[in-house]
């Protein structure tokens, strides 16, 4: 028994391991028939699919950003940029006076933007630390920081000392953005020249646009490279844009400040429209002194009045009335038609057609007789200038202006410079009462510049010089590396008429209606000019008066001319309203540059 009950027992555990390896086998064929079904083309499938529906899951996302959300998230876009949009303004050369005081530089600004979404603080108490840096209340920059959550300009054109304040806050969600604006420290002094660059960038008025080419540095003509206005690169070497330049006038600051003051005063006495005043060295054209008033300061050129944004001593027309007398005389001496002993009959008024014409002293002196062409300066005598312009014909007269440059531009390098008017040829020679009043500086229109040019000529011994305000543009070392071309001066004068004409403006500062700008110890040559200003072809009680001087007799080679325009008042006269001007300017030039008195010159009045 014993011995079966083992038996079975091992029976059993032989048993179970012959029952399981059956069940085993047939798990181990199932798996590798599976194994076998997934083949290598159905992996790669599978994963073609897991791609693509990525792939569409991105591009329905993209759709849905593109179509649903794009135009509310461009428009969010637009209003984080809105100031960040613009080109930045391209970098120029500063802009210096004769002595290198700085007229324009580039400056850096900086624009304000708030994200209020990172701010750590209430947005009312960063609005209540940024309201005195910015001259804001803070109730109206808490409104502005609840506009949106990002992207808010709040403040254009803060200097560098308040954004340096701002970022001592040291709040999260200010960012300061840089960029440049051309900056004149000089105010209103140089406005009508040097002119101004506005918010954008762009050159609008004055040197800084009529030299834009040579204003731009080597950066600045890469910002403007795709922009249409942008003008051909002048004759310099890429490498030479790159330097340390500066642009430098001829214009003198302390001698500018002087003729500005003058002016300003006289047209406050006298309550004028408007003057200029200018001072030129007549041995090369350079002007040491441009002035026109009223100005405007061009870091805030967007509050002047139009009118003052030009500089009218280049742009607008004038009749000179008798500082042109001088010029007829040297024509009528160069012609031959006079000599310097040559006498004039004057009547006090005549009548050529059917027009009158008068001394403006006719009511008080009446006619003065037989004169010679000092006192017919010294009195301004119209009827004088008509009888000696009427020896030379009318033709060659005509010719004559013509010589002078009438109906031509100076040449002086600022923007917008008029050209004369004249009468047609025609007209001038076929009336006699042409000639008769051009005689006297009426009838025709040319820019004070070209006047002051004229008198230039009497100065240099009869050259007609261009004149200029660009001394060149030089580098770090004071060296100059470009000036502009100009062309030779023409000879109109001999020095010998040129002499003699200076010998009767002489006496008109010595004894006659110049004497207001008589200087003690210095031979000074000038003349008066009040013209009566025309309005749509007939002439008005408005005037407009002058005085132009030069400066030594002796050594000719400083003029000086001071318009005012419309001067209220009985005696508003040249010898009254401008001589005086040019006296001050003068005094100022004699102590700037040195000038001795004059060897033969009384030292007291």
């Amino acid at each position: 028994m014993i011995f079966s009950v083992t038996a079975r027992r091992r029976s059993r555990r032989r048993v179970r391991p012959s029952s399981v390896a059956p069940a085993l086998r047939s798990g181990t064929k199932r798996r590798d028939r599976t194994a076998k079904q997934i083949s290598p083309r159905r992996r790669v499938l599978w994963v073609w699919l897991l791609l693509m529906l990525a792939i569409l899951g991105l591009l329905g996302r993209l759709a849905h950003l593109q179509l649903i959300q794009g135009p509310a998230l461009l428009a969010q876009a637009r209003q984080q940029h809105e100031f960040r949009s613009f080109n930045p303004p391209p970098q120029r050369y500063p802009i210096v006076d004769r002595s290198g005081n700085v007229l324009a530089i580039d400056q850096a600004r900086f624009t304000l933007y708030a994200h209020p979404i990172l701010f750590k603080q209430n947005r009312s108490a960063i609005a209540a630390e940024l309201s005195p840096l910015l001259a804001q209340s803070p109730e109206t920059l808490t409104e502005v920081f609840n506009q949106r959550e990002t992207g808010i300009a709040v403040a254009k054109d803060l200097s560098e000392e308040v954004s340096r304040d701002i970022q001592g806050l040291q709040h999260d969600g200010l960012e300061l953005v840089p960029h440049l604006r051309r900056f004149y420290p000089q105010q209103d002094l140089f406005a009508g020249t040097v002119g101004y660059v506005d918010l954008e960038g762009k050159a609008q008025a004055g040197l800084e646009f009529s030299t834009e080419d040579h204003l731009l540095t080597l950066a600045g003509r890469q910002t403007q490279e795709n922009s249409s206005n942008t003008a051909p690169l002048p004759p310099l070497e890429q490498a030479l844009l790159s330097e340390d330049l500066k642009l430098q006038l001829t214009l003198d600051s302390r001698l500018q400040r002087v003729a500005q003051l003058s002016l300003r005063q006289q047209i406050q006495n006298y309550g004028a429209e408007r003057g200029a005043v200018m001072v030129m060295d007549a041995t090369d054209g350079a002007l040491l002194a441009l002035v026109t008033d009223p100005s405007f300061d061009p870091n805030a050129y967007f509050e002047a009045d139009l009118d003052w944004l030009k500089n009218w001593a280049v742009s607008d027309l004038y009749e000179p009335g008798s500082t042109f007398k001088p010029i007829n005389i040297a024509i009528a001496l160069e012609s031959g038609v006079a000599s310097p002993d040559t006498t004039v009959y004057d009547s006090g008024q005549i009548t050529i057609g059917k027009w009158p014409i008068k001394n403006a002293d006719y009511a008080q002196a009446g006619g003065r007789g037989m004169l010679t062409l000092s006192e017919m300066l010294q009195h301004s005598s119209n009827v004088g200038m008509v009888n000696l312009m009427d020896k030379l014909p009318a033709q060659d007269y005509f010719d004559w202006l013509g010589k002078l440059g009438l109906g031509q531009a100076t040449g002086i390098d600022l923007p917008a410079e008029a050209i004369a008017q004249l009468k047609e040829r025609s007209q001038f020679v076929r009336s006699r009462i042409e000639p008769a009043t051009t005689s006297f500086g009426q009838g025709f229109a040319l820019t004070p510049i070209q006047m002051m040019q004229l008198h230039g000529s009497l100065a240099n011994g009869g050259k007609l010089i261009t004149p200029h305000v660009i001394a060149g543009l030089v580098n770090g070392q004071n060296k100059t590396v470009w000036q502009p071309e100009r062309p030779d001066a023409a000879t109109i004068f001999s020095p010998q008429t040129t002499q003699a004409v200076l010998k009767t403006m002489e006496d008109v500062v010595q004894l006659g209606t110049g004497d207001a700008a008589q200087i003690p110890g210095y031979r000074i040559a000038g003349k008066t000019g009040t013209a009566q200003k025309a309005l749509n072809g007939y002439y008005t009680q408005s005037r407009i008066t002058s005085f132009v001087g030069i400066l030594p007799v002796e050594q000719p080679r400083y003029v000086v001319l001071a318009i005012v325009d419309d001067p209220k008042g009985d005696d508003a006269y040249g010898g009254t309203v401008t001589a005086p001007i040019v006296k001050t300017v003068m005094e100022s030039l004699i102590r700037l540059e040195g000038i001795p008195p004059s060897p033969t010159a009384e030292t007291s009045p």
